[in-house]
């Protein structure tokens, strides 16, 4: 089968498309021929292998493992001897290891069934930005009908929906993003917009119960200017195109302040799960929720896919369709 590989950390030119051979489930996975798969940024992450600290995991000088992306959609082809919910033939999403390929073997309890009323490309775009977004306002925000919510980088794939879901929450919702994507994020449900080329939102005298920081680019005595007494600081994740430091310097000050304020810190890091999968199912068919594509790229461009990426302009999500 046709994938993606590379060999060494670098720039999107150490990706390579080649034949590889083809998976073979294990007794609880699936076999999955890929129709479409999304971009993330852990991708990027692991292509460059940045930042250092994680190459005590993902191998010191070069990637243990030669494979990119995880966000899938496509048809079951088979399926282990102890899978139960799924059979060939069933079209399916979620997420398995290196999706930039023809076909991808994953675990059976991190897959749902494909609505019926969405594309294979829509579907792609969902798991790991919408469980993250549903994860961090759901559970660590615990976002309540009325509360005034904050998405900075609202123009992104976890933006995106993080934007959907405070308003499907009941949240008066605030889309800081750039001039480019502020017609988008009114088109999901922003009630306000800010152009943080034009406009600081921790220096407006606005404040927020809940801000949700997908671009950690505040220093965190501005951020606690924006919050309410009470209010949460919502990272997701300590990792920034900019580099660690400067964000995990921020949480660490964040942590000890909570303990003696009432603002809280609370880092945002999803895991998707096949409840989680279920539920975004459920308002993919309710149309209450709706995938921002922004391109689509072919099998063989995934590395023109990442240098898009890098350049930090991307509104929604990156799709890779293998047609």
């Amino acid at each position: 089968m046709k994938a993606i590989t590379y060999t060494e950390y670098g720039p999107p030119a150490v990706l390579q498309i080649g034949e590889v051979e083809r998976p073979v489930p294990k007794d609880d996975e699936l076999l999955i021929r890929i129709h479409a798969a999304s971009v993330n940024a852990m991708d990027r992450h692991f292509m460059r292998g940045e930042p250092y600290l994680m190459r005590m995991m993902t191998g010191l000088r070069k990637p243990k493992i030669a494979r990119l992306g995880v966000d899938v959609a496509g048809t079951v082809e088979t399926v282990g001897m102890n899978v139960t919910e799924f059979r060939a033939g069933d079209e399916v999403f979620g997420v398995c290891r290196g999706t930039f390929a023809e076909y991808g073997c994953g675990s059976e309890t991190r897959f749902a069934n494909k609505p019926s009323n969405v594309s294979f490309e829509q579907a792609a775009a969902v798991p790991v930005a919408a469980v993250t977004a549903l994860q961090g306002l759901r559970d660590k925000g615990k976002i309540q009908p009325g509360q005034r919510v904050l998405v900075n980088g609202a123009g992104g794939g976890v933006g995106t929906f993080a934007v959907q879901f405070a308003r499907l929450f009941g949240a008066e919702v605030t889309a800081v993003t750039s001039t480019r994507n502020l017609e988008m994020v009114r088109g999901i449900g922003a009630n306000h917009v800010v152009d943080y080329t034009q406009e600081d939102f921790t220096r407006n005298g606005e404040r927020y119960d809940v801000i949700f920081d997908l671009a950690a680019n505040h220093p965190l005595s501005d951020l606690t200017r924006a919050l309410t007494d009470g209010g949460a600081w919502l990272p997701v994740g300590a990792v920034t195109k900019g580099g660690w430091l400067r964000p995990l310097t921020s949480l660490l000050k964040a942590a000890v302040r909570s303990l003696f304020v009432s603002q809280k810190v609370l880092v945002v890091s999803g895991r998707v799960n096949k409840d989680d999968l279920l539920v975004l199912k459920r308002f993919l068919e309710e149309g209450k929720v709706t995938p921002v594509i922004d391109r689509r790229y072919q099998l063989r461009d995934v590395p023109e896919a990442m240098r898009y990426l890098e350049e930090g302009r991307v509104g929604g999500k990156i799709v890779i369709t293998m047609t």
